[in-house]
C-alpha cells in the first residue's frame, strides 16, 4: 500500500503528508501480501519538528485516520513495529542523543 495525500486541521494546526517527511512505515513484502491485516501505519515529520502518524486501511467502514503524536510516541514507532527506514535515526530525531549500550 502505497501512502496517500492527506491534510488535516486539528487544534489549529494544519498537518500534511504533501509537505512533511516520510520517516518510517511498516509496508513490506511478507511472502503474501504487503498490507499488515488490511492496515498500514506510515509516520511523518513535518518542517517545523512535529509528529503524526497515518493509518491508512484497506477495510469497509473503517477510515484512513491522520493522528498528530509527540516525539516519545515517533521514537517508539520508528524502533518498533515501523521497521522499514526512509530516514536515519539522526535525521529523523535531530537533537535526541543516541548512547552506546
Amino acid at each position: 500500500m502505497n501512502p496517500k495525500s492527506m491534510t488535516k486541521i486539528i487544534g489549529g494546526v494544519r498537518y500534511s503528508t504533501d509537505t512533511a517527511t516520510l520517516i518510517a512505515d511498516d509496508v513490506y513484502w511478507d511472502g503474501r501480501n504487503m498490507e499488515r491485516h488490511g492496515r498500514n501505519t506510515f509516520l511523518y515529520r513535518t518542517p517545523r519538528g512535529n509528529y503524526f502518524k497515518v493509518v491508512q486501511t484497506q477495510w469497509q467502514g473503517e477510515k484512513d485516520e491522520l493522528i498528530p503524536i509527540d516525539q516519545d510516541e515517533a521514537r517508539d514507532l520508528y524502533e518498533g513495529p515501523l521497521s522499514e527506514h526512509h530516514v536515519g535515526y539522526e535525521g529523523a530525531f535531530p537533537g535526541v542523543k543516541v548512547e552506546d549500550a
